[in-house]
């Protein structure tokens, strides 16, 4: 597999330069930007927020930020003119292209959990775990760049970024999808970017996957989504991917799904520890999965990473769990 993603990644690299869209506006004041790495749309978001200041928020790859840079200059928002850049966690597909990033944004400073700090600064060990856990999906998203220290700001629950105009994005710590992740409520909008600790939403199947790649923390998710459900956000947007307007009610339901799959993944490996057996276990009982069967399929940074990875993620929690 990994030979066949290497040479896919030659061939994005060869086709010509077609001119596109990679934004929607959402809000006045947000803006979504398509990042659509190897060419899949849909799949990893970066958000603007902007007021008197602007933020970036997730950064996605480092393969994708010259779009992200394009989608700038289809909204005139100049390099110069950005301040923050902000990111849920510091896995590579959120927070992989901070360094890139940054490096034509001069002033910006990237705002990132206390714990993935050090990682930004020095990102090898997260290359090299990337590389072992993704293969060629991480060749993919290519390699982080470091970021300078003094431009990291270390972000603790319940920190505010203030952007002018009334706009601001307060830091909400929600682990479980990490021990390093946050997510951010946005007032004006009645928004939470809630990272990756609401799964992955699939808009054209309205579906909603976990993302629980090990090592998972059940209780510590649970408890992230009723932090975020005590602000009763109007929206969701996620990083993957796009925004939801009914976002108490799809937070809710993730609560519900990750307690479907402990269940399921708890009594399938009392039987099996063959993952193929326990995805089909899944299979059969969630509806998401099964409306976007075909697109999973299909998708082969998805299917490759994302399911499998928090299949694994459960069947790894489970196994501490018992002992």
């Amino acid at each position: 597999m990994r030979s066949v993603l290497k040479g896919l990644k030659g061939s994005i690299k060869c086709l010509p330069v077609v001119h596109q869209m990679f934004t929607t506006i959402l809000e006045p004041h947000i803006v979504q930007i398509d990042l659509r790495p190897a060419g899949f749309d849909n799949f990893i978001a970066s958000y603007v927020v902007k007021a008197e200041r602007v933020a970036i928020v997730e950064t996605g790859p480092s393969a994708t930020v010259p779009n992200l840079l394009a989608g700038l200059e289809e909204i005139e928002v100049k390099v110069n003119d950005v301040d923050f850049v902000v990111i849920s966690h510091i896995h590579i597909d959120h927070g992989g292209g901070a360094g890139a990033l940054l490096h034509h944004l001069p002033r910006a400073k990237l705002v990132v959990h206390k714990k993935g700090a050090p990682h930004a600064a020095y990102p090898q060990k997260l290359w090299s775990q990337s590389l072992q856990v993704l293969g060629g999906v991480a060749e993919i998203y290519e390699e982080p760049m470091p970021v300078a220290e003094d431009r990291v700001l270390a972000a603790e629950d319940g920190m505010t970024i203030d952007l002018g105009g009334g706009v601001q994005l307060l830091v909400i710590e929600t682990l479980g999808h990490a021990s390093h992740h946050q997510s951010f409520y946005e007032a004006k909008s009645r928004g939470v970017f809630p990272g990756d600790a609401a799964g992955v939403y699939l808009p054209q199947h309205n579906a909603v996957i976990p993302t629980t790649p090990p090592p998972f923390y059940l209780a510590a998710a649970l408890s992230s989504l009723e932090k975020l459900i005590q602000f009763k956000p109007k929206s969701l947007f996620y990083s993957h991917f796009g925004r939801t307007s009914d976002a108490v009610q799809k937070l809710e339901m993730y609560g519900r799904k990750l307690k479907l799959w402990e269940k399921i993944v708890s009594l399938k490996t009392k039987e099996t520890s063959d993952l193929k057996e326990i995805r089909k276990a899944i299979e059969e009982h969630d509806l998401d999965l099964q409306k976007a069967q075909d697109y999973i399929k299909t998708h082969f940074i998805f299917n490759q990473s994302t399911v499998s990875e928090s299949i694994h993620g459960f069947v790894e929690y489970l196994k501490k769990k018992r002992t």
